[in-house]
């Protein structure tokens, strides 16, 4: 129960990875706020983590500042402070090479996997994160922290977390700590269009031979808003079952 007494926001929640991590959360003993833009899922993920008693959903856009105000504000009134935000929350609406990828797309990405992380940074500040030593993890991926032909834009996007990251690591400590997390492809519906049809060959590309699941990552973030990482702060971990030691695969 590392997490016991904490007051966690995870976005984009409603399933995959970060409802794993709220999953996660919730075992540790904390109390959990979700969001995402389907109420009905949000509401079955509600039911899944153990009732309105340990997590509550809001449904809403990560880009859209009202909503993540009124998330804030529901947290408040429901739980107290917050003590913990996952900036889960991500988008990758076009795929295929720099030279001609939709510039609106771009932008996008950009307002929800970047300014948007930052809007819920700011918010969280709002609602107390700073009052109780309070712990960021901030979702990157590996395409981040190398080349990733085909979703190069949001690999773009994921650089820039890495830096926000450790930006706000600077600027926000001693009194919040800010981590993040760099998978490879995870088994979600979101990546689904990595593996899809070859998941075996995709996988075997991997050192330790299999691709994640979601609750790898949970159990890394878990650690990193835990008292054992005390003493971590403006980190990436990267998760990734070794593929980033070969040179292959995404």
């Amino acid at each position: 129960m590392t997490m016991s007494g904490a007051v966690a926001i995870v976005t984009g929640a409603s399933r995959g990875i970060g409802f794993a991590i709220a999953q996660r959360f919730v075992a540790e003993g904390a109390k959990v706020c979700i969001t995402g833009r389907n109420a009905e899922a949000l509401e079955n993920a509600v039911k899944d983590l153990g009732g309105e008693d340990v997590a509550i959903g809001v449904p809403g856009k990560g880009d859209d500042a009202d909503h993540r105000a009124a998330v804030i504000d529901t947290v408040l009134g429901a739980f107290g402070p917050v003590s913990v935000l996952v900036n889960n929350v991500g988008i990758n609406p076009a795929y295929g090479p720099l030279g001609s990828i939709d510039l609106g797309a771009a932008r996008k990405m950009i307002d929800v996997n970047v300014l948007g992380t930052l809007g819920w940074v700011q918010e969280a500040l709002r609602g107390g994160l700073a009052d109780s030593g309070g712990s960021i993890v901030n979702i990157s991926s590996i395409s981040g922290v190398r080349p990733a032909p085909g979703i190069g834009f949001y690999g773009v996007t994921k650089a820039a977390l890495i830096h926000l990251t450790e930006e706000l690591a600077v600027e926000l400590a001693p009194s919040v700590r800010v981590n993040a997390v760099a998978p490879a492809v995870v088994k979600t519906r979101f990546a689904t269009a990595l593996y899809e049809g070859r998941e075996e060959q995709v996988a075997a590309t991997y050192p330790l031979g299999r691709l994640g699941v979601p609750e790898d990552v949970a159990g890394a973030v878990a650690f990193l808003c835990s008292p054992d990482a005390a003493w971590i702060t403006g980190q990436t971990l990267v998760i990734d079952g070794g593929i980033t030691l070969t040179g292959a695969g995404q």
